[in-house]
């Protein structure tokens, strides 16, 4: 969205595709290719398409008119007779409208429009489109029953078949990002309870991870499971906050959720972890990231290292 000078050159040298997201990185990669004569990669250009998918937070939506992704139709004209004026390969659209959405039918107009622009550009044979992705996956039991990916990218398919018939294009190579929908379930975040609280009438769960390894809930009010390790027939008679360690009062992993009676030293799992927590994790507060573990038919393997202290400190300087 807003590559720097080394993304740039690092993708002119080495990406296959790049997707451009606004005019200025359009001049500015002008500017930066050395030679002509020289291998490039191809162009997509990224159409803001003014339509937003329903998410369940402002935050995850991308597709919006006043968005800050991509470009207006408008744009992607200019941004099209500048490629053909300078011998650019530019084959492909991108859009992506929202994160975590189950009803693909907001795709349908943008998908037409992104159709309706390729017609003008001129696209002909192995050209590309690529409507992003952000299919979602139930968090929790109020998010049953679990979106079924079939819908998606069937949707997808009739929409561009159906479009490129109506305006006459050839077919498009269609590229969905389908990521959270396949990750997601296959992770579980395991959390150890260091202490509980009462509070008046909330129960709080103080655990050793929470906004540093996973943001969501702070971010924008992702709502999760969770159940405990040991002792699931439990009766579930406690509603609780789950917390974490850190200095922020939105430093919450969820809210209001029915357990049973959970004792200090307990572990505890918060299921569809596999997406958007370590990708989005940080030392905030000097905390380390958790390791990760591969469990597959019983056996487990360690494939993320627990980082240290050590790692923390190695890239200070000695000042003195």
């Amino acid at each position: 969205m807003n590559k720097s000078t080394a993304d740039l050159k690092s993708a002119i040298q080495y990406a296959g595709t790049i997707v451009v997201d606004n005019l200025a990185e359009l001049h500015r990669i002008n500017n930066l290719f050395p030679n002509p004569e020289s291998r490039f990669p191809n162009l997509w250009l990224r159409l803001q398409p003014g339509v937003a998918v329903a998410t369940h937070h402002v935050h995850t939506q991308t597709g919006q008119e006043d968005s800050k992704f991509g470009m207006t139709r408008d744009e992607i004209i200019e941004a099209a007779a500048f490629c053909k004026q300078n011998n650019f390969p530019l084959n492909g659209i991108h859009f992506h409208q929202g994160s975590n959405f189950r009803d693909p039918e907001p795709l349908i107009p943008a998908i037409d429009l992104a159709l309706d622009l390729s017609k003008q550009i001129g696209f002909e044979d192995e050209w590309h489109l690529c409507p992003g992705g952000g299919w979602g996956v139930a968090y929790h039991e109020d998010e049953l029953p679990q979106p079924e990916i079939e819908d998606y990218v069937r949707g997808m398919a009739e929409a561009v078949i159906e479009g490129c018939k109506t305006c006459g294009l050839s077919l498009p190579h269609l590229h969905l990002e389908p990521g959270r929908s396949l990750i997601a379930r296959a992770g579980v975040a395991i959390y150890r309870v260091g202490a509980t609280k009462k509070r008046g009438e909330r129960i709080w769960l103080l655990t050793d991870g929470g906004m540093a390894d996973n943001p969501r809930h702070a971010l924008y009010g992702a709502r999760y499971s969770c159940l405990t390790v040991a002792g699931l027939g439990r009766e579930m008679n406690e509603d609780v906050s789950i917390a974490g360690p850190y200095c922020e009062s939105g430093d919450v992993i969820l809210e209001d959720l029915l357990m049973p009676q959970v004792e200090e030293g307990e572990l505890i799992a918060i299921p569809v972890g596999g997406a958007y927590h370590l990708s989005m994790s940080s030392n905030y507060n000097g905390a380390r990231r958790p390791a990760v573990l591969w469990l597959e038919e019983g056996r487990v393997k360690e494939i993320v290292r627990r980082e240290t202290t050590d790692d923390l400190l190695k890239r200070d300087k000695n000042l003195f």
